[in-house]
């Protein structure tokens, strides 16, 4: 029986998607894995034969504790999508050749829905032609939009960032005793559990945003501005989190009102979002005549491993080591979820899920989390982010910056 094992990591990278490397790394050497292999920039890279054997490089302790702690893709990564076999199997009989050649007897991917999409075609494929190799999805998305897990790994690092940066922000905003509006735009194509992460900025220091726009509520111009100007009479400065993929009822993206260049990428998303908080401070200045600034957190929000959440380091580490688990254990076409246990005290448990039924599907915010006006998350929200957020992992400084681990 092969014992080779490879990984790979696809999509936007995260605070933590190393930690779940290291996880299926580490648990795959214990469960008897010979060799494990790395695929350079995901499936793509696959493709071009393009492995490394992280036996190799990662070869003692500080190396994985390293990894755990470094941001972005360690293998590098790729939105490569793979064609339905039925149509074009050519990719697919090269993978298997490759996974024959290397003697692999499990692929591990982890990222998001259209990671999931590849596991779900490899597991279906592999099946038709009787091979024996295992695939098993490992989640990662500061998106926290996959199906059938009660949050995603890499999110709450993505969270306690905004939190955190939201929460500087708003100090800064009340340095003059001016009316303004300061409009930070978050990450959020079509879910809004990163810009609803804003209302973890609140607490007894602060009062948090005061508005949050999110994707699952059709945006209202006249009620948005008719909000701020009413807030704007109680408070000389407000400050409003708006997801970017803040739409219209037509479905119009604000952002297209700024700009239409509308690329998409291989999954038919649109490759850039960006300029939602500039229509909305554009619009608060000129309809309401009073000072107004656009923040971008940008990409900012998935690659600060110097605020990452030790539970969100932990769990992506865990997550990792159960998918290793459940290959060597005979399962295929999985991906490993996070089941809540227990909110008082906050515990989750890891178990593998069908696959087929996370690719290519979104999890959005529940409407009932949000307030009836749209503009506000509920204490229910702020009770299912929190404790993704909670603690800290610190960084190893050399010359006072933080080391981190490449290839």
């Amino acid at each position: 029986m092969a014992k080779n094992v490879i990984i790979g990591q696809s999509g936007g990278p995260t605070a933590v998607i190393n930690s779940s490397l290291a996880g299926v790394y580490k648990a795959a050497c214990s469960l008897g894995a010979d060799k494990v292999y790395g695929m350079k920039y995901g499936i793509e890279g696959l493709l071009k034969e393009e492995l490394i054997e992280l036996n190799v490089l990662l070869d003692d302790r500080m190396s994985i504790e390293l990894l755990k702690r470094t941001p972005s893709s360690y293998l590098g990564s790729c939105r490569y999508k793979l064609p339905d076999p039925d149509t074009d199997s050519t990719p697919f009989v090269k993978l298997f050749t490759l996974f024959d050649k290397y003697d692999i007897c499990a692929v591990f991917y982890i990222g998001g829905n259209d990671s999931m999409d590849t596991i779900a075609k490899l597991s279906r494929y592999g099946d038709r032609v009787g091979s024996s190799v295992r695939f098993i999805g490992v989640p990662k998305t500061i998106d926290n939009d996959l199906c059938l897990t009660d949050h995603t790994p890499g999110y709450g690092s993505a969270a306690k960032y905004i939190a955190t940066i939201l929460k500087e922000v708003i100090r800064d905003s009340s340095v003059y005793d001016i009316r303004s509006v300061t409009v930070a735009e978050i990450m959020g194509r079509h879910a809004g559990w990163l810009a609803g992460a804003a209302c973890l900025a609140g607490g007894d220091d602060s009062e948090g945003p005061d508005l949050i726009l999110l994707p699952e509520v059709p945006f209202d111009q006249d009620k948005f501005l008719a909000k701020v100007d009413a807030l704007q009479r109680v408070k000389p400065n407000v400050i409003i989190a708006a997801s970017e993929g803040v739409k219209t009822a037509d479905g119009t993206y604000l952002c297209d009102l700024v700009s239409t260049a509308g690329q998409l990428d291989a999954f038919g998303h649109k490759a850039v979002l960006s300029g939602t908080s500039r229509y909305l401070s554009e619009l608060i200045h000129d309809k309401l005549n009073c000072k107004s600034r656009a923040i971008e957190f940008s990409t900012l929000q998935r690659c600060a491993s110097h605020l990452a959440s030790r539970t969100d380091v932990n769990e992506a580490y865990a997550v990792g080591g159960a998918a290793a688990a459940a290959a060597f254990a005979g399962e295929s076409g999985r991906m490993i979820a996070l089941e809540r246990i227990s909110s008082y005290p906050y515990q989750c448990i890891a178990k593998s899920v069908d696959v087929q039924q996370v690719a290519n599907l979104e999890k959005k915010v529940p409407l009932d989390w949000i307030t009836p006006d749209g503009m506000q998350v509920t204490a229910a929200f702020e009770e299912y982010a929190r404790p993704l957020i909670l603690d800290e992992v610190t960084p190893v400084y050399v010359n006072g910056t933080p080391r981190h681990i490449r290839l």
